[in-house]
């Protein structure tokens, strides 16, 4: 056993330790203090993978809002910013790492709850087979480039090559996730590292190229970029706005490790926020960069053309840094191979708890003797992922990926319920204190409004036929229904444990509290 581990009656203790509230947070045998403020950030830049985000997302927001994808970014960042005011709040009152789960169920009661658990597990456990897949198609083109054999990239369109090598990667991460956070952090600290210095450089050549006047099409920099009402239209607008929400999704992974974290009360919500403001400086810097060398034309190498816009990084990264253009392909291999590892700490911790607290069946609250990690809901995570994409993979690849594109509404949906779930729990102490007024009342409340409008907008325009992949059912647009059919799954769960498992749905488990 590490020196580090807490000893068998320490972590007995620790599971008998409640709050002054009766059926209160109680501890779930976690490995505490393993990590500090820098690897919370690093594991949350991870889990968001900006480069793999950004290369998909840039060039459909281009489509959509042209020059003005720096001021959509800064409007996706604000709810995001405001709705981690509120998480923050929550984690100091109650560190726990059921999050949304656990906050919802001591805000709302256990039926909010479960379904603000069910939205994070079933967004992360999907998210995970996408992450996978992607890892796979960037590994066979990082080959081809390396090599210079174009034709090795089309091996991923292999699905029985896809399917395997998917599952090596999930494999892989699966195990590096059983271990413990230790372990996770210094694999996190050399593939995070890599990944934003190659995109720094990335940045940099590309405004150099443009000072030296070698630019595909040099588009001078303007503060209009950043003027969210020179958007077209207000469709445009929540179109450009949905994206961007999906490009900072996973920074609360921070706050799922609050009890393996040093200082649980404070360090989580400091790391979520930081994690944040990191990200959008980052978002900001590539946005401009590309935006300003490329244009946002139909061109060969503009960022409005389609043809190139499923991954604008590997299409400008030759033009831009020449011979060293397979390091923008090595790091986004990275950003997907890293962020598929940590993505596993979400769903994982919150399964945990969930079962911890009698919500899913007691396998769940399960944690490795050895390695005091989540042991089994981090294997039922990985294998539901890996069946769901390997089953897809074959059946249907319009279902997979019109699935990830219903994710949007389900991150809108516990996000949303966590930031009302804040603004609720600290009703009796809004007017205490300025402080307590804008970041339990006024910063929450607005957040979860703008996720609450977010989620309803994407709602409506998913029905539409042509939304996603295109396909339909009935005229239903595919999106809608498998994002309904996710979201019913989960009620359908629900009522399941609510019959055989009826303490926590009676509250005699976890019980609804408001701060005093």
């Amino acid at each position: 056993m590490s020196q580090h581990s807490p000893s068998p009656a320490a972590l007995t203790e620790a599971t008998r330790a409640v709050d002054s509230n009766e059926h209160g947070i109680t501890k779930k045998g976690l490995s505490a203090g393993s990590v500090g403020l820098i690897g919370a950030i690093v594991i949350g830049i991870s889990c968001i993978a900006p480069a793999y985000t950004l290369t998909a997302a840039l060039g459909p927001t281009v489509s959509e809002v042209g020059t003005q994808v720096p001021a959509i970014i800064l409007l996706g960042f604000i709810p995001m910013l405001l709705v981690a005011f509120g998480y923050r709040e929550l984690n100091r009152r109650m560190p726990d790492s059921g999050t949304s789960f656990t906050w919802a169920t001591r805000a709302f009661g256990p039926w909010i709850g479960w379904m603000a658990g069910w939205g994070l597990v079933a967004a992360t456990i999907l998210v995970l087979s996408n992450l996978a897949g992607i890892a796979v198609d960037f590994l066979f083109l990082a080959i081809s480039q390396i090599v210079g054999n174009p034709e090795i990239a089309g091996i991923a369109a292999n699905p029985f090559v896809n399917v395997a090598v998917c599952l090596l990667f999930m494999l892989g991460a699966t195990m590096i996730s059983y271990r413990d956070m230790r372990t996770t952090q210094k694999l996190q600290y050399w593939l995070v590292g890599f990944q934003v210095l190659v995109l720094v450089v990335f940045s940099g050549a590309a405004l150099i190229e443009v000072a030296n006047g070698n630019a595909f099409d040099a588009t001078p920099i303007e503060l209009s970029w950043f003027n969210p009402f020179a958007v077209s239209d207000f469709s445009a607008l929540a179109a450009g706005l949905s994206l961007s929400i999906f490009i900072f999704w996973g920074w609360d992974v921070t706050l799922t490790m609050n009890e393996e974290t040093k200082g649980a009360e404070k360090t989580p919500g400091r790391a979520a926020t930081l994690s944040v403001l990191i990200i959008v400086s980052l978002y900001l810097l590539i946005s401009v960069s590309l935006i300003s060398f490329a244009g946002v034309g139909d061109g060969e190498f503009g960022l409005g053309n389609p043809d190139i816009q499923d991954n604008v990084f590997f299409a400008l990264a030759g033009p831009v840094l020449g011979p060293l253009a397979i390091l923008v392909s090595l790091a986004v291999l990275t950003s997907s191979a890293s962020s598929l590892q940590s993505t596993f700490v979400s769903p994982a911790r919150t399964l945990l708890a969930m079962g911890h607290y009698g919500a899913l069946p007691p396998k769940f609250a399960q944690v490795s003797p050895r390695f005091f990690t989540p042991g089994y809901a981090t294997i039922v995570s990985a294998v539901v992922a890996s069946v769901f994409y390997a089953v897809m993979r074959f059946v249907s690849e319009n279902v997979l990926w019109d699935t990830i594109t219903a994710l949007g509404m389900m991150i809108c949906f516990y996000y949303g319920i966590t930031a009302f779930a804040a603004v609720w729990f600290f009703r009796k102490t809004w007017f205490r204190t300025v402080r307590e007024f804008f970041f339990t009342l006024l910063f929450p409340l607005v957040g979860g409004v703008i996720l609450s409008v977010l989620f309803v907008t994407t709602l409506v325009d998913s029905m539409d036929p042509d939304y996603g992949s295109g396909s339909n059912i009935g005229g239903v647009g595919l999106v809608f229904i498998l994002g309904m059919v996710v979201l019913l799954t989960g009620v359908v769960i629900m009522f399941w444990q609510a019959i055989t498992r009826p303490a926590f749905f009676r509250g005699e488990v976890l019980s609804r509290a408001v701060a005093d």
